[in-house]
């Protein structure tokens, strides 16, 4: 359940209010920008989270959950090896694995990538043999093989300091093989929309299945200057006998899509294509395939 900011919020429990601090409290009726039932524009986490945060992670993704169709697509058309970078627990990896995709996952969170692992034997030792985990940061990555696609999937471009980014998407395009391809996906803001509501507030109940009942209230702030985004996160996990309260921050960087665009073709890389998917009137999802130069 997703609850734009600027409206009553009835249906938030009580418990969830002393996790805001003063210098934290709810805009004034009329701030924040209206949203649809089933999506979070830009709320996904970039940040590792612990073994308690697994369920906020995967709600956070959840409107991203559609785009492991469409990359099963391109990667059947490109073959593999696939290279899936900011992997997290596998939410890609193990099913690429599952339709016979040898996958290299690249994360820094080493318990996310334990995660994975653990996930992927369950599954069997077919699934398992498929997936190389590799611990690294992206903004420092020396890549070793070669590859048919390389995936930035769940936002996870926003998460590299643009200063960065130019040598990643150099580092990634010197590794894919002839008709591979890059794949990513972000979240693109309307400037004059943020410099009109720099601050955003969202309040969701977390679906969960072990018993919990879990509020979050999510505080975005965007700063033009630096083109960056702060997201904290109040959550109020309630269990049967007590109620546990937990601040969590993620940043992340505003992607600028013709600055990313003039970054891809430095790196040797073109768009050959661009879906969008409008989340709001100032908010749309954008995903982009592209293809190493001849």
């Amino acid at each position: 359940m997703h609850t734009p900011s600027g409206l009553s919020l009835p249906a938030v429990p009580a418990a969830l209010s002393p996790v805001l601090p003063s210098r934290h409290e709810l805009p004034a009726p009329g701030a924040g920008i209206r949203l649809t039932s089933d999506a979070l524009p830009g709320l996904e986490t970039v940040s590792p989270g612990d073994e308690d945060s697994v369920w906020l992670h995967d709600a956070l993704l959840g409107p991203h959950s559609a785009d492991i169709v469409r990359y099963l697509g391109l990667a059947r058309s490109t073959g593999g090896p696939v290279l899936d970078l900011g992997s997290g627990a596998g939410r890609l990896a193990v099913p690429f694995a599952r339709h016979g995709f040898a996958v290299e996952a690249v994360d820094r969170d080493g318990p996310a990538l334990e995660r994975l692992g653990n996930w992927a034997r369950r599954i069997g030792p077919q699934v398992a043999g498929l997936i190389v985990t590799r611990r690294a940061d992206l903004t420092e990555l020396r890549l070793d093989g070669d590859y048919r696609l390389a995936l930035l999937a769940g936002a996870m471009v926003s998460a590299v300091p643009p200063r960065a980014r130019p040598r990643l998407l150099r580092e990634i395009a010197s590794h894919l093989g002839a008709g591979g391809a890059l794949a990513l996906d972000y979240t693109s803001h309307l400037l004059s929309g943020l410099v009109a509501e720099p601050q955003r507030t969202w309040a969701f109940q977390v679906p969960r299945f072990d018993g919990i009942d879990e509020w979050v209230v999510a505080r975005q702030d965007f700063d033009l200057r630096t083109m960056s985004e702060r997201i904290t996160y109040y959550a109020a996990r309630t269990g049967k006998l007590s109620t546990e309260r937990v601040v969590l921050t993620t940043d992340k960087w505003i992607v600028d899509g013709e600055h990313l665009a003039a970054e891809l073709h430095s790196a040797g890389l073109h768009i050959e294509g661009r879906r969008r998917h409008r989340i709001d009137e100032r908010t749309e999802s954008v995903l982009l395939v592209c293809r190493p130069d001849d």
